[in-house]
């Protein structure tokens, strides 16, 4: 056979690195601390520690293949990490905060991690686990000035040099690790490598994806310790956007602070955390001037168009993405292809809600039932399924997970979907979400997105709750807006029409608040053990 005379170039996150730390050497790199103040630097000085931070590493003893754990909020040290751990073959674990403890040192001991760095405000938190783990070095980021009695980052960077001994990476290595959030079973580990983690940097930039370039000032709401901050900070780096870091404040009004004040333009977050922006820019328009162009990436979990709807009124584009840890996590975007852009606004609305059109190089399918490939007709419901160079063939040392994969290939995702004939994702609800009541099944996700609509509603979940006739019924858990009243009934006649009346609530529990799991998705498992003995009013 031919072959081409092009080079054999490894994809690497190194590559990423080299560039960013020469050809946009000048370019901001800014963190939000503790306090609140700014830290600045920039692609060249962060590059120069990056390989310093190997270089440590290297003399302490990691090897290529080790784990080397973060527990860290978004900031300039985290983003060192990003690149200074896989810089000699090493896998950067970032550990998820704000998973319970018991299950951080479960993660943390099934991955084998050997080093951990951790910010001091976070040392209560390792505390609380410490006993459970045999991390062989603590290294400690002074983010927020607490005492304590391990390593210095600082100190332990000051032992290594930016030659750091250079190691032939193949670009199939794992880079980095991280572990799915466990909510229907013990947390399962995925293995990013360089050459996915590449790649899916570059289908993030992409015109018609975040559209992101060097004109940009991009801000990762999304945690750097939850899939690599949907690959925003390797995205970013690759194409010499300044990056602006929150550390730990993540409420609206910290983050429309630090928008207006650095000129970010592109920030990515689940729904949770925009719906309390909108309330706060609702409130007082005109403390913060955002960007012109201003865009948000949102997903995690459904997205009520309702949402998308409220910022377009601000003319700010909130833009669908889909994904999983399982996925690097982005798979899907939402953009919006000429034929929809001649529909009127109200279909136009419909599609931004969706789950997107899939990256080039991913591929996705519908498997119903019955087993059966589902053609794109927008209206077959069943399982998607999703390969690509990207999306993982297997969890780390977890064999008896294999059943997420199917024979030719495919990665089960768990998500109920269509997929429409201009290629849109249409999620429909979790598999274990859905409803079956009377043998007929109900989404829970559309239900939640009209409730959210409501004018008086801040937060709403659709959960099924065992029934003495119908096996299932949809209870309807809903937190309202501070200071408004409003009732069962009413919910109930703002859903009717949209839906048929079987789909429609039998009742709605009024709660405070409701739970969230790390990533910013309502609790429904909790939920429906809260609720599991709920007497129905009509039974």
């Amino acid at each position: 056979m031919l072959q081409s005379t092009m080079m054999q170039m490894p994809l690497t996150l190194t590559s990423i690195l080299d560039r960013c730390g020469s050809v946009f050497a000048d370019v901001d790199i800014i963190s939000q601390t503790p306090a609140k103040t700014l830290h600045k630097t920039t692609y060249g000085e962060m590059s120069a520690r990056a390989r310093q931070l190997a270089s440590a590493l290297q003399k302490a003893g990691i090897k290529p293949g080790d784990r080397v754990a973060t527990l860290m909020w978004n900031h300039y040290a985290h983003l060192e990490c990003y690149f200074g751990i896989p810089a000699i073959g090493a896998v950067i674990h970032t550990l998820n905060l704000r998973l319970h403890a018991d299950d951080i040192a479960y993660i943390a001991n099934h991955a084998e991690d050997r080093i951990l760095i951790i910010d001091d405000i976070l040392l209560p938190l390792f505390r609380e686990f410490s006993d459970k783990v045999t991390f062989e070095r603590i290294i400690v980021l002074n983010y927020g000035g607490e005492a304590h009695e391990f390593e210095d980052y600082e100190a332990f960077l000051a032992t290594g040099n930016a030659d750091y001994k250079h190691v032939d990476i193949d670009e199939n290595w794992a880079c980095g690790m991280c572990y799915t959030s466990g909510t229907t079973g013990k947390p399962k580990g995925v293995l990013y490598g360089h050459r996915s983690s590449v790649l899916h940097a570059l289908g993030f930039a992409l015109p018609d994806a975040g559209n992101l370039s060097f004109n940009d000032t991009i801000c990762p709401v999304v945690p750097m310790f939850h899939a690599k901050a949907w690959g925003l900070p390797y995205a970013g780096a690759m194409v010499g956007a300044r990056q602006v870091l929150p550390g730990p404040h993540l409420d609206a009004e910290s983050l429309l602070d630090l928008y207006s004040e650095t000129g970010v333009n592109f920030t990515a977050g689940v729904p949770t955390i925009w719906m309390r922006v909108y309330e706060e820019l609702s409130k007082t328009p005109d403390r913060w001037t955002l960007e012109t162009n201003f865009r948000m990436f949102v997903g995690g979990s459904a997205t009520p168009s309702s949402l998308i709807e409220k910022f377009r009124t601000l003319e700010i584009t909130l833009q669908t993405v889909w994904g999983m840890t399982e996925t690097s996590p982005i798979a899907s975007v939402t953009s919006l292809r000429p034929e929809i852009r001649n529909l009127p606004e109200d279909e136009q609305v419909r599609y931004r809600a969706r789950a997107g059109i899939p990256l080039p190089l991913v591929e996705l399918r519908v498997k119903d039932d019955d087993g059966a490939i589902a053609t794109n007709d927008g209206e077959t419901v069943g399982e998607l399924q999703a390969r690509g160079p990207w999306i993982t063939a297997s969890y780390y040392n977890r064999p008896d997970a294999a059943d997420s994969f199917t024979d030719d290939g495919w990665f089960g995702t768990g998500d109920v979907a269509t997929l429409t004939t201009l290629g849109y994702v249409q999620i429909s609800d979790r598999t274990k979400d859905l409803i079956k009541s009377g043998g007929e099944w109900i989404s829970s996700v559309e239900l939640e997105n009209e409730l959210m609509a409501h004018p008086k509603v801040a937060e709403a979940v659709v959960i099924a709750v065992a029934h003495p006739k119908w096996m299932e019924r949809p209870l309807a858990v809903v937190v309202r807006k501070a200071g408004e009243e409003i009732s069962t009934d009413e919910l109930k006649n703002h859903l009717r029409g949209k839906f048929a009346n079987w789909w429609i609530p039998n009742d709605v529990a009024f709660v405070d608040d409701i739970p969230k799991t790390s990533t910013g998705k309502f609790m429904k498992l909790q939920l429906r053990e809260q609720f599991a003995d709920w007497q129905w009013s009509d039974s």
